[in-house]
């Protein structure tokens, strides 16, 4: 499932447990991510899902991330 793997990736990307990452977390403010480490989560999506995501800006939450590529894949 897309959510899944895109847990296990900013889960990976950030040093944090899947538990806490949910379709309502706010991936800068509930996961400490700052722009570097935001830009590298994309990176990982786009090669995982082979999607192209224009606009970063898009991604407050993870749930936007999961519509986003349930959308585009």
């Amino acid at each position: 499932m897309v959510f899944e793997k895109i847990r296990e990736i900013i889960a990976s990307q950030l040093g944090k447990d899947e538990e806490e990452i949910t379709l309502a977390t706010n991936v800068k403010d509930d996961l400490d991510a700052d722009s570097l480490d935001v830009f590298q989560i994309i990176n990982d999506i786009e090669d995982e899902f082979e999607v192209s995501i224009e606009d970063p800006e898009s991604i407050v939450t993870v749930k936007d991330i999961v519509d986003f590529v349930e959308n585009n894949k």
